[in-house]
């Protein structure tokens, strides 16, 4: 792979200027493909698992041909276009071509229930709908549902042919797709919650909220060339994977199967990448597993205290010292951004330590996503960052220690949901939008998240506990891969997964070292009661932890 020289942490101040005009998804597009043209885009591998690339040019080329084979068969504009399937190439090409021509594009998690997939298309109304061979089995099903609008079928792996009668349109005269007008209050994209207390509700992002918090990233922090693997149907990739290379004129390597992910950095190199707190935490565990296998441990931690010492002395030798763990994660790796789930601070520290920066950030799909980041310019450990310019933070009704549920306001905050005014009407107070978590500003404006509103734990004394306070102490606990608090029989109770393998006396330190961290607690949020689990929580397609038949409340 060609080295990239190392970016500085701001963007050019005539490119910040030029994004500061950008309002809409297709000029975000259409400005990354003018200023970058044949420089690479994309990397990706087909089902033979052969590697492709594409330019910014040919990425237009494809997106564009799609987008008018789409308006030949009636999707002429404002339109619903629903995505079922798992990431690609194709997947982002339908994306583009959606938006580029006007129509509104509705992405949707292929790991739901067939049931609720079929819900959401009825629901939302959607036109047509893109699959791939991996969901094809939706499509009759979705053919006979009640209440269908589907009237329009695209197969993914049949886009070669698609896109082919698509260019041939161009070439007659049809540039409808091509130069549909759209507008920054345009609906672009109806996106599904994850719909955990009822139905999922369709979250509505114009193509203004979507393009302001992209430009507003990228006013505090920029990045180079990336690797991508999460989910694209959830916004929280978006920047990174959809967008940032039309900023940055970088391009990324597209990672299709979660098993080679570490064979994939070390190959591809990415300089950063976004990520979920599992997958940030098991690079760490596996760094200090290998670590201890190899006969190395020792010499870690030595380098550790070496290193720290410079650091407060103001030197900064973290990449040399540690050029090993470095080079066994590519050896650009400079900086993981974090969101989607609580990060344990320990494992924020620990990758710090070792000379890879973590990034965390805080957002929700209804803000298009994100509301706070920390930058490599202005970070806090256990933060999650300032908020972006595009928005603004204030904490609602603050208890005695400042704690309150935060509320957000700005050009990010979405439309409201897709024909739903009662659910739109109770998440909004005035203009600000209603986040239902609990959170916490210090003096110098960084964002502490605290824990889900839904999740308290009210105990019948009449206190209120924040099941993710208690569960972010556990976690420290080394041995300790997973933890869920909740109330049972007005007890807190602590449920635990352990590091057996690494740990095998893990079950019989559990109970000194839960004892140490109430010790630290008030009395009322002490953990009373202890629970050990022989596999992992259940997840959801976004790998938090489901903690829905958990204890009397969660």
């Amino acid at each position: 792979m060609i080295k990239m020289a190392k970016k500085t942490h701001a963007l050019d101040p005539a490119i910040l200027e030029e994004i500061k005009q950008i309002k809409t998804i297709k000029q975000i597009i259409e400005y990354g493909t003018k200023k970058s043209g044949d420089n690479l885009q994309y990397i990706f591998l087909d089902e033979e698992k052969n590697e492709h690339t594409r330019t910014f040019n040919q990425t237009w080329d494809e997106s564009t041909a799609i987008g008018t084979y789409f308006y030949t068969k009636g999707m002429d504009g404002g339109k619903k276009i629903a995505i079922i399937a798992e990431n690609s190439y194709n997947w982002i090409t339908a994306y583009y071509g959606t938006i580029i021509g006007g129509n509104i594009s509705v992405p949707m998690d292929m790991k739901l229930a067939d049931d609720e997939l079929i819900s959401q298309l009825v629901r939302c109304g959607c036109e047509a709908l893109v699959y791939n061979k991996k969901t094809a089995h939706l499509v009759p099903k979705v053919k006979e549902a009640e209440g269908i609008a589907v009237k329009e079928y695209f197969c993914i792996e049949e886009f070669d042919e698609l896109k082919n009668i698509g260019r041939e349109a161009i070439k007659n005269g049809d540039t409808r797709c091509i130069d549909a007008v759209v507008k920054p209050d345009d609906l672009a994209c109806i996106v599904y919650t994850s719909g955990t207390t009822g139905l999922s509700k369709g979250v509505m992002l114009s193509h203004y909220n979507v393009a302001s918090d992209v430009c507003a990233c990228f006013q505090v922090n920029t990045g180079s060339h990336a690797l991508g693997f999460l989910p694209l149907n959830h916004t929280f990739c978006w920047v990174s994977a959809l967008f940032a290379g039309y900023i940055v004129g970088e391009w990324g390597y597209m990672c299709h199967d979660l098993t080679k992910l570490a064979s994939d950095i070390k190959k591809y190199h990415p300089q950063n990448f976004s990520s979920v707190p599992l997958v940030v935490n098991t690079i760490y565990d596996r760094i200090w597993k290998t670590a201890r296998k190899t006969g190395r441990e020792d010499a870690l931690k030595k380098g550790l205290k070496i290193s720290n010492t410079l650091m407060k002395l103001g030197i900064d030798k973290r990449r040399k010292i540690f050029k090993t763990v470095i080079d066994n994660l590519g050896g650009e790796l400079e900086f993981i951004i974090c969101g989607g789930a609580n990060l344990d601070p320990k494992y924020e520290q620990g990758m710090t330590d070792l000379g890879i920066e973590i990034l965390n950030g805080y957002g929700m799909t209804e803000c298009s996503p994100t509301i706070t980041f920390n930058t490599l310019d202005c970070k806090k450990l256990g933060s999650v960052g300032k908020p972006i310019p595009c928005c603004e933070v204030k904490i609602n009704n603050p208890d005695e220690n400042g704690v309150g549920e935060i509320y957000v306001k700005g050009s990010n905050v979405m439309q409201g949901y897709w024909n739903d005014p009662e659910a739109t009407a109770a998440v909004f107070d005035g203009e600000w939008l209603k986040t239902g978590d609990h959170g916490y500003i210090d003096k110098d404006g960084f964002l502490f998240y605290v824990g889900r509103v839904k999740n308290l734990i009210i105990l019948s004394n009449g206190k209120n506990v924040s099941p993710e306070e208690i569960e972010d102490k556990l976690i420290c606990i080394d041995y300790v891969q997973e933890v869920l608090c909740y109330k049972e029989n007005d007890k807190i109770t602590a449920e635990f997964f352990l590091n057996e393998e690494d740990y095998p006396d893990a079950r019989k330190m559990l109970k000194d070292d839960v004892a140490k961290i109430n010790e630290t607690l008030p009395q009322f949020k002490k953990v009373q009661k202890r629970k050990i689990r022989d596999e992992e929580f259940p997840k959801t397609t976004t790998l938090k932890i489901v903690r829905s038949g958990f204890g009397d409340k969660c």
